[in-house]
């Protein structure tokens, strides 16, 4: 890249950020627009959910009840569930250890959840849900008019039991809908069983099934907004098949195949509704909420298909999983692969984090308190199993260097019009020394594996969530030194107002790193404008990890710290005179047939000359 075409991309961006800046909308603007999308996208959902034949419109019903209804008439316009129409709303707590759950006589539902391990970021409980906002029903028929138990008010049963509470939906005729609901000790899941005695003839269904709907709003519970939308959304198992998502954006999505569970996920907890058998079909929709402030980051919501046989007396089991999103914990329910909420990464990064990077991190864990001397000595021993692969693409790199005295007599030789003598050349040296253009490059790409497993690896690690190390108050989310309030063009939007120290350290090593590397190969280059290339990633690593974990950022900064000091270990007991001698001492050697494959590539090149050379004559 030359001067007048760096000049002219600089000019050209400064004339877009000018044009941008002078026609930016105002931040007032901004929150206008963004709350109309918002609104724009639920009125959206509401439209589509108004099309369904199986409506729940028991909020209308309700709406429509003056206190001054008669019975009478309660009865005629409700039939039998009339008596559940009006109620006042009590409610009712199951806790073991780990969790408090309030329960709404209303819906016979679980109203709120409480995490008592854990607090939010400005400590505060940590409610996953709560309030009427959130629905969960099931929708039928009776009369010829639809229902949605969300808004009927169910009678609590007597029961004095400390691990179990069940509601009815009962008539005059002996007949009832029972939700019974039963939490364990020491567990994050939670029992549910519908069961119906004598209601056959009192729930009408279309499709012999029923519609379920369950909305939440989901909180905000971490410090980092961008980050927590980016690794929360709706994740759904298929019964015999993968999990699917919708992560990070607001999106809709209908499966007409059978469903094991639905998770609403943020990036560190979630709700979990599982089926004991399967949810025949089904909806899922996602409206993401960024505006900055707001409680709610978004609103999830699916419609789900379970199958319903009716008969005298029948029941169904379900489960909830109200937890957080720890591995270990997920892993105990193997059978309907509640562990891959956590996104890992796929292929052989989600490998290397489930069989390597977790079992090493949690046996470091048990004998260390500090997260980050355990990010440290991970970074070490990640180091040392690696230092196999650094010092060979090191030796890679010196016997191109020591050789470069020759390729440039080669170069000299040959005039730069005849490129493709000049490559053979320059290959039959290669080949007559015993080196490879490519040796340093296959030790580095079996190196990437494992800077992207880590890359999902720590935001995706709850057990670095309020632990603090050095500055940083809270591995888990940025460490900010420095912050401001005043919104800067495009830094602001993308960057966030604030400076985090473990990002900044990060991209200093980097450039560090990076000037070592030019320096070492700057007379092997063949390419001056990837100089510049080269120093514009840790730049862009500046503004791209400014937002993610300090965890994150830390362990890069140190894995390029100790980088750089192997290679100066490296270079300073690497004899490059001896590298050079044994280099020479190769080239008098006889030389080895070529390979088949060599042969041919140059053949290709004998006839690429060729055929330019009489392109030229024309």
């Amino acid at each position: 890249m030359d001067k007048n075409s760096v000049t002219g991309l600089v000019l050209i961006t400064l004339i877009l950020g000018v044009f941008w800046w002078m026609n930016k909308p105002s931040e007032e603007e901004l929150a206008k627009q963004r709350e109309l999308n918002r609104q724009n996208q639920i009125a959206a959902l509401q439209e589509k959910e108004a099309a369904k034949d199986a409506l729940p419109i028991a909020d209308k019903i309700t709406e429509s009840i003056a206190d001054t209804t008669s019975d009478e008439e309660l009865k005629a316009k409700f039939g039998s569930f009339s008596n559940a129409i009006k109620g006042e709303t009590e409610f009712s707590t199951l806790e073991n250890n780990l969790v408090k759950i309030t329960f709404s006589n209303k819906g016979g539902k679980v109203y709120s959840v409480e995490l008592k391990d854990f607090k939010t970021y400005d400590e505060k409980p940590l409610i996953l849900f709560d309030g009427e906002n959130n629905t969960f029903g099931f929708n039928f028929y009776h009369n010829n008019k639809p229902f949605n138990t969300n808004n009927l008010f169910f009678n609590k049963l007597n029961s004095n039991s400390k691990t179990s509470i069940a509601y009815a939906l009962q008539t005059a005729d002996d007949q009832e809908l029972t939700f019974t609901y039963s939490l364990p000790e020491d567990s994050y899941m939670i029992d549910m069983t519908m069961s119906q005695k004598n209601m056959d003839g009192i729930i009408q269904t279309n499709r012999g099934s029923l519609d379920f709907d369950w909305k939440v709003d989901v909180f905000a519970q971490e410090k980092g907004r961008k980050n927590e939308l980016q690794n929360s959304g709706i994740f759904f198992k298929y019964d015999q098949d993968d999990l699917d998502k919708i992560q990070g954006k607001s999106g809709e999505e209908e499966i007409r195949t059978p469903l094991k569970w639905v998770a609403y996920k943020d990036q560190f907890f979630a709700s979990v509704f599982i089926a004991k058998d399967k949810f025949t079909s089904g909806s899922v929709a996602a409206v993401v909420n960024d505006i900055e402030g707001s409680q709610v980051i978004s609103t999830n919501k699916s419609s789900l298909v379970i199958p319903y046989e009716g008969g005298i007396e029948s029941s169904q089991d379900f489960q909830f999983y109200y937890g957080p999103n720890h591995y270990l914990t997920l892993r105990k329910y193997k059978d309907i692969e509640l562990h891959k909420i956590i996104d890992l990464g796929w292929g052989i990064f989600g490998w290397i984090n489930r069989f390597v990077v977790i079992p090493v991190f949690n046996w470091l864990e048990g004998s260390i308190a500090s997260y980050g001397l355990i990010i440290l000595i991970l970074t070490l021993l990640i180091k040392v199993a690696l230092f196999p692969l650094t010092y060979k693409s090191y030796m890679s790199s010196a016997k191109m260097r020591v050789l470069k005295p020759q390729i440039d007599a080669i170069n000299e030789k040959i005039p730069a019009d005849k490129a493709m003598e000049r490559q053979q050349a320059t290959m039959g040296l290669y080949r007559k020394a015993g080196v490879s253009p490519l040796g340093g490059c296959l030790p580095m790409l079996l190196q990437m594996p494992i800077l992207f497993a880590m890359f999902r690896f720590f935001p995706a690690s709850i057990e670095l969530r309020g632990e603090s190390f050095l500055w940083a108050t809270d591995l888990s989310t940025y460490d900010s030194i420095f912050e401001w309030t005043t919104n800067i063009p495009l830094i602001s939007s993308f960057y966030g107002n604030h400076i985090s120290l473990f990002t900044l350290l990060m991209a200093v090593t980097n450039i560090v790193y990076t000037k070592m590397n030019q320096e070492m190969t700057a007379s092997t280059s063949q390419m001056p404008g990837m100089k510049s290339m080269m120093y514009m990633m840790p730049i862009m690593f500046l503004f791209i990890f400014n937002n993610y974990a300090a965890g994150l950022s830390y362990y890069y900064f140190i894995s390029t710290l100790i980088t750089i000091l192997q290679t100066v270990l490296i270079r300073r007991f690497v004899d490059e005179e001896a590298i050079l001698a044994k280099l020479n001492a190769n080239q008098k050697k006889p030389q080895k047939k070529k390979s088949g494959f060599q042969a041919r590539l140059e053949e290709m090149a004998k006839q690429q000359q060729k055929a330019k050379a009489a392109q030229k004559k024309k």
